[in-house]
């Protein structure tokens, strides 16, 4: 048996470093989606048809089911939930 503990949440989730941080950034970005829908004082279904999904969609992405959203899916979402994504990359810290 390993001694070896993940960094992060996401690492001790999945096997690979990769589909860890695909769960990282998939997770900041519902976060913000979120954030921004809680702040129209709307419906779901009025939330749900400014982002131009269902609703039961849009209760998933509240739930926080990031297993149900890709990238792709979220990426669209910030544009109609009138958000921009900035990408900054780094080195990882030793």
């Amino acid at each position: 048996m390993s001694n070896e503990r993940p960094t992060s949440v996401w690492d001790a989730l999945v096997d690979t470093p990769e589909e860890a941080e695909n769960l990282r950034v998939r997770s900041q970005l519902m976060r913000a989606i979120r954030r921004v829908v809680k702040t129209w004082d709307v419906s779901q279904k009025e939330a749900a048809q400014r982002l131009h999904i269902t609703q039961p969609r849009l209760n998933d992405l509240l739930k926080g089911k990031i297993e149900k959203f890709s990238l792709d899916a979220l990426v669209n979402m910030l544009a109609s939930a009138d958000l921009e994504l900035e990408v900054r990359i780094s080195n990882k810290a030793a």
